[in-house]
């Protein structure tokens, strides 16, 4: 028996999504960057070797200790994948 949900929405949108992998100064990135509609400008990156992911934009850049906290990343690493992530949306 199906049960009812209250759905907030049910959308179904032609995404384009970006693979990207490489190995830094201390870490390696294996990223899956989605654009869509539905974030409002901003890019979905998914860490597909953490399992982390974030939506980000060009606001995020300006909360100290944004990308090190959405991605579980110590400082250097994340100073690596935010210089990626800034030049990505051309900061």
């Amino acid at each position: 028996m199906m049960q009812e949900r209250d759905f907030l929405y049910d959308e179904v949108e032609q995404t384009k999504t970006r693979f990207v992998c490489w190995i830094g100064e201390t870490s390696r990135f294996d990223l899956a960057i989605t654009h869509s509609e539905h974030f409002f400008g901003k890019i979905l990156v998914l860490n597909l070797l953490s399992n982390r992911f974030a939506i980000i934009g060009p606001d995020d850049f300006d909360e100290p200790g944004y990308i090190a906290h959405a991605f579980d990343l110590e400082d250097e690493a994340a100073y690596e994948l935010e210089g990626y992530l800034r030049d990505y949306i051309g900061l």
